[in-house]
């Protein structure tokens, strides 16, 4: 399958998603160590999608050079995206130079610590970093074992010789309702029936019920599946 979307944060100001075709969107949650530091935009985006049937997924910034500052981050994450419902994994971002002048080794375990207790915690775990530093500064072990959320842009595709289940492949996307430039990604992964069929981020388990409905003296019945 192929799924198109798009990700945002609070750098696209004020999204009339109402107007937005896309077949999902990932949403910057926050940044850094603190709860406090949610993304401006995280409660409006998040809600746009739900009132627009637009499935979402989350994202959070890492800034973290040890793995206590990541479990801080991780934290901090889980404070804000609780109580919500994401059909796409939640995301990792790695992207600082402070991250890489740690090594392989050293910025491995920073995203194994956050990963490894989000996961914990109920949640379909994913990493997001460049096609460079993901070939050269990610252990096997992580690429392996979470979902992949590679970027590389402006080529036909990302120069990544691991397995993925999305690419972000433009950072000058133009969609209708967003002002300036906007991410465009791509999913090869059903997502969202995964997600729920493993009821992770936020989805309970199905409740399958058998009715019977009589209208105009007509009697319909049948199960009625019912997602929590």
């Amino acid at each position: 399958m192929k799924a198109y979307g798009i990700d945002v944060s609070e750098w696209q100001g004020d999204i009339n998603w109402s107007q937005v075709q896309t077949d999902f969107a990932v949403i910057r949650a926050g940044y850094g160590r603190s709860a406090l530091q949610r993304d401006k935009k995280f409660t409006a985006n998040y809600e746009g999608c739900n009132a627009n049937n637009i499935p979402c997924g989350a994202y959070w910034y890492s800034y973290a050079v040890t793995p206590e500052d990541a479990l801080l981050e991780e934290e901090a994450c889980l404070e804000v995206i609780k109580g919500g419902k994401y059909a796409y994994p939640i995301y990792y971002d790695v992207e600082q130079p402070e991250h890489f002048a740690l090594g392989k080794a050293g910025v491995s375990e920073i995203i194994r610590t956050f990963l490894n207790k989000l996961e914990s915690c109920g949640y379909w775990a994913g990493l997001y970093m460049s096609a460079y530093y993901l070939s050269n500064y990610v252990e096997d072990d992580i690429r392996n074992r979470y979902s992949i959320w590679v970027a590389h842009h402006d080529v036909d595709s990302p120069d990544y010789y691991g397995s993925y289940g999305m690419w972000q492949r433009s950072s000058t996307g133009l969609v209708g309702g967003i002002a300036g430039n906007v991410d465009l990604d791509i999913c090869y992964v059903d997502y969202p029936s995964e997600i729920r069929k493993a009821c992770l981020n936020g989805f309970a388990a199905e409740t399958t019920k058998y009715v019977e409905l009589t209208i105009d003296g007509s009697t319909y019945a049948g199960e009625l599946t019912l997602l929590i």
